[in-house]
């Protein structure tokens, strides 16, 4: 049987990225209760980590705590509340190097878990010790719970949510201190539940308990609701289904797999397995080895009589004694060679059309069923508009439109849009060159060895010789354009770099071998015979070209400190001299 999407063993990974212009919150209702996670948008102080110790500077590059640490971690880069680590000490500081919080024992940031960014904490709540018992307080000093549990950590993808352990048993409460799980359970996990709009916002929590032939599992919805008892052998939601409000939840007992819906029975556990298939939203189900599908309803569309049933694009190829039978992802039997199959696109105009009968081969066909694009392709995927990626039996790849008129030569190793554009971002490898095109397939830049960064409105594309910007279209930017802040902008002349001002006045002399544009907090890098300095928004050498770095991406200056990537998205600062990696 082939297995398009396996529910039971899911891997969850996000990133995070922090935006710096700002300081805003978001709300969170949870049990009718509503609280602000406070998100981080301006950074006022950073780690400053030298040989080995750790400090604290501002967004000037001033030294605010001096290096003397074995650790320092800022919660919440906005604020100046420094958690400072010496041996087995611990104290908190502010901006002025004053001990604060001294009314509580071994205050601690809590670290948020299975979050990969730059922002690893709970911004506005830290954890405190008493009595070998733990509590909560806010970064003002303010208590919010009693030091009344075991233990108190973030619980994971869920960012003002906190897992606290109690008698022996797990909870959850949020950072005002409001229980939203009973502390009742042996275990608690997130369901993984995730979109690009919500986050993991409408997660639901999976719940269990030991008992004497092992843990039984139960599920909480995203608003504390408990919908299923800690009954089951196994359980996961099928986070393919994007419904914020109705959790789909696969769920064992005595080894037969069923599908709840929320807390109501979809498909009984009757079933040697259970499998989705996020493109046609079916259920494949097994029941004594044979196999059939199920919808969303939990309408069995295809009856349990195959031996196989593989899934290719809109059709289902059942398969048993008798031969192959196929259907459509309605459930209706259809007549058509079991060497074709149908792809649905983003398009409704358009489907993909495989021919497996000499080779595969990909055509396109319209809405009407009408064959626009002749199979003979090695590959055909779908772009926006009217335009198709395919690639030929030399595995060169190129562009077409539905009219198989070639607009991107098949002669490229590499080829695919720009997440969140309309850009085209083709590639060479032979001559290591990069080509972008903008949304009608123009080419509108090509460069060698170059390096191809996304911004928010922004495409910057680089090599070691010169920089260019293009918009979401690929309509090229001046400089000017993507730093409408900055008061003064990288040129070159004469093959050397400098800096003028808006009206084009050379305000620093163009004699440098490459320089950066100057970054939201009035730096910019520059470069003179392999080695990086540091120039200020007023044109002076804050310091001369002295680090020699590694050039995976431009480097990143505050005063005379450079950003040093690490771990997963944190980032500290330092003017120690050495050949690093850097952001």
């Amino acid at each position: 049987m082939k297995r398009n999407f396996i529910i039971r063993n899911v891997i969850i990974a996000i990133i995070l990225i922090a935006i710096i212009v700002g300081v805003s919150v978001y709300f969170i209702y949870t049990n009718g209760r509503k609280y602000e996670i406070e998100q981080v948008t301006t950074y006022n102080y950073f780690v400053l980590k030298k040989d080995n110790l750790s400090g604290v500077i501002d967004r000037g590059g001033n030294t605010i705590i001096d290096a003397e640490f074995d650790n320092v971690i800022i919660p919440n880069p906005e604020k100046a509340l420094y958690v400072c680590y010496e041996g087995d000490n611990t104290k908190v500081l502010n901006e002025r190097k004053e001990e604060i919080l001294t009314d509580y024992q071994n205050v601690e940031p809590i670290q948020l878990q299975n979050i990969s960014s730059d922002l690893m904490y709970e911004k506005s709540v830290l954890k405190y010790e008493q009595d070998g018992k733990f509590g909560l307080i806010d970064f003002e000093g303010k208590e919010i719970t009693k030091p009344i549990y075991e233990s108190i950590d973030g619980l994971p993808y869920k960012e003002g949510e906190l897992l606290v352990k109690q008698d022996g048993k797990y909870g959850v409460i949020n950072i005002k201190g409001n229980k939203l799980v009973d502390i009742k359970y042996d275990r608690i996990s997130v369901d993984g539940y995730y979109t690009s709009e919500n986050n993991y916002k409408f997660a639901g929590y999976i719940i269990s308990n030991t008992t004497d032939e092992g843990y039984r599992y139960g599920y909480i919805n995203y608003d504390g609701k408990l919908l299923l008892e800690p009954e089951y052998n196994e359980l996961s939601r099928v986070i393919g289904i994007e419904d914020d409000e109705n959790a789909y939840i696969l769920c064992a007992k005595n080894g037969q797999y069923g599908i709840m819906k929320n807390d109501e029975e979809l498909i009984p556990n009757e079933y040697q397995s259970i499998e989705y298939d996020e493109s046609n939203k079916l259920f494949t189900i097994e029941k004594s080895k044979k196999f059939g599908i199920a919808n969303l309803d939990g309408n069995i569309i295809v009856p349990t009589e195959y031996s196989q049933i593989d899934i290719t694009g809109i059709y289902l190829y059942a398969q048993n004694s008798q031969g192959v039978t196929v259907y459509n992802n309605d459930g209706t039997q259809v007549n058509i060679d079991r060497n074709i199959a149908i792809l649905n696109t983003s398009n409704e105009k358009y489907k993909i059309r495989i021919n497996n009968e000499n080779g595969t081969k990909y055509g396109v066909i319209n809405e009407d069923g009408e064959q626009i694009i002749e199979e003979k392709y090695n590959y055909i995927e779908y772009l926006f508009d009217n335009y198709f990626i395919v690639s030929n039996e030399q595995s060169k790849l190129g562009v077409i439109d539905d009219d198989d008129n070639v607009k991107i030569e098949l002669n490229n190793d590499a080829l695919q849009k720009i997440e969140g554009t309309n850009v085209i971002q083709a590639t060479t490898t032979a001559d290591s060159t990069t080509r972008l095109y903008s949304k009608d397939m123009s080419q509108v830049c090509e460069m060698t060895n170059a390096n191809v960064e996304i911004a928010d409105n922004y495409i910057k594309i680089s090599n070691d010789t010169e920089t260019r910007y293009f918009d979401k279209d690929g309509k090229e930017l001046k400089n000017t354009e993507v730093y409408p802040n900055n008061t003064l902008f990288a040129k070159k002349e004469n093959d050397k770099w400098g800096f003028v001002n808006k009206n084009g006045n050379i305000v620093v002399e163009a004699k440098y071998d490459k320089v950066t544009e100057f970054n939201e907090y009035g730096f910019a890098g520059v470069r003179l015979d392999g080695k990086w300095g540091v120039v200020n928004s007023a044109g002076e050498e804050v310091l001369s070209p002295t680090y020699t770095l590694n050039e995976e991406t431009e480097p990143y200056f505050i005063g005379s400190y450079y950003r040093v990537q690490y771990g997963f998205g944190e980032f500290y600062y330092t003017d120690l001299n050495n050949n690093t990696t850097n952001e």
